[in-house]
């Protein structure tokens, strides 16, 4: 309701709640009302005081983040001594880091404890815990040695130690990794949290997969805009201002048309052939459109099976061979549809229509699949391989294809 409400109407409601159902709430709101809650609420110190500090810290250190730095620096000051410090570490670490996401709070036991110490230590320390699904087994210098599930440990005998339902088998992050690998990680283990850890092994806090969840879909979200040649994500169009909208889409736009006067200059380089056969010109969009979407096709599912980590690097000699073929017979396919146009509109240009059909298509593809390849080499977003970037090169290969082939035709035939 509060997302949905405008001021001051959105302040009231979320002003009549109580504390506690205050912090939860907010948590849920999207950024771009927080960020209003939080302006509005910095004339009543107290309540946006008490506010950031019953934050859980992963979830304040994501609030910090998106305000700007003055800004920051002064909530962060309404935080408590033991907040702030825990806050201030968050935010040394990289952006975009795990280490950005994880929350300090978490149960961890020893080895020697028997299973009565440690319920009666989950009893004692779990409630500022994010999560209980997981107890977590460090040795005296907090360096992780194991995670056992808690219903394990509820189901053991209460005389039984820790260290006899060990196995040394668990999943840690690495404070420093990208986050992109913990989604990864999350989705191929299937976890509810996962620890975290520095470079000793020492455990340093958890990520929960809530968290998780809001960077794969804004991972997700931002591969989908820059498919689509726009330059930074925009969560919602429907709030954001006019020339922010502007800002993140003229710049490919901009340089696609810069692009696109190679087209131009190959049209004008076969003008005797155009003039001699004019009914080239009618199929022409169709012919380069098909490479575009052929290669927007294929881009399409190399960006996304590396994106879940199904395609490597080294996968490239085996896909390209199969692409040959699929783009091969898609060409073909094409060229015989096409070729049934052109009985009927221009007979004298079926051969040429339908081989550059398969020409155009099989390029198309290619590109498309070659591309995200290139960028991830390079160490780019293999996303910025974008359709309207592929359509650009299929556009001016597939001038020149369909020309030249003309040119060697009609010349031939003359």
């Amino acid at each position: 309701l509060i997302d949905q409400l405008e001021a001051p109407n959105d302040v009231i409601v979320f002003r009549l709640l109580p504390q506690e159902l205050a912090t939860n709430t907010f948590k849920t709101l999207s950024k771009e009302k927080q960020k209003e809650l939080i302006e509005i609420l910095a004339g009543k110190q107290q309540r946006l005081t008490s506010l950031l500090n019953d934050l859980e810290p992963d979830d304040r250190t994501a609030l910090l983040e998106e305000m700007p730095g003055p800004v920051a620096q002064r909530l962060i000051q309404m935080l408590s001594p033991e907040e702030r410090k825990v806050t201030t570490e968050l935010l040394g670490y990289p952006e975009e880091s795990i280490g950005r996401l994880m929350t300090p709070d978490f149960v961890a036991v020893r080895p020697e404890f028997t299973i009565e110490q440690t319920l009666h230590h989950i009893r004692e320390y779990g409630k500022d815990s994010e999560t209980l699904n997981m107890i977590y087994i460090t040795d005296e210098n907090w360096k992780l040695i194991d995670d056992l599930p808690v219903r394990e440990i509820l189901l053991a005998q209460p005389e039984q130690y820790i260290r006899d339902l060990m196995d040394s088998r668990f999943i840690a992050l690495k404070a420093t990794e990208d986050q992109e690998i913990a989604v990864k990680t999350f989705r191929d283990y299937d976890r509810v949290a996962l620890p975290v850890t520095d470079s000793q092994g020492t455990l340093i806090g958890i990520v929960t997969v809530d968290d998780i969840l809001d960077v794969a879909e804004e991972e997700v979200t931002e591969d989908f805009h820059r498919f689509g040649s726009i330059q930074d994500a925009v969560f919602n169009p429907l709030k954001a201002r006019i020339l922010l909208l502007y800002r993140k889409r003229i710049l490919w736009l901009f340089a696609l048309v810069f692009m696109n006067i190679f087209s131009g200059a190959a049209i004008a380089s076969f003008e005797s052939t155009i003039a001699a056969v004019v009914s080239l010109v009618f199929f022409l969009p169709l012919l380069i459109d098909s490479g575009g979407n052929a290669g927007a096709q294929s881009a399409t599912l190399m960006i996304r099976a590396m994106a879940t980590g199904e395609v490597q690097m080294k996968d490239w000699f085996k896909l390209i061979g199969k692409e040959l073929i699929v783009g091969l017979l898609l060409g073909i396919t094409m060229a015989l549809a096409v070729g049934l146009v052109a009985s009927f509109r221009a007979p004298e240009v079926i051969f040429v229509v339908t081989l550059t059909m398969v020409c155009t298509v099989l390029v198309g593809s290619i590109v498309g699949l070659t591309l995200p390849f290139i960028f991830t080499k390079i160490g780019a977003d293999p996303a910025t391989a974008s359709a309207p970037l592929i359509t650009s090169i299929a556009d001016i290969s597939g001038v020149l294809i369909y020309f030249s082939i003309a040119s060697w035709y009609f010349g031939g035939a003359g």
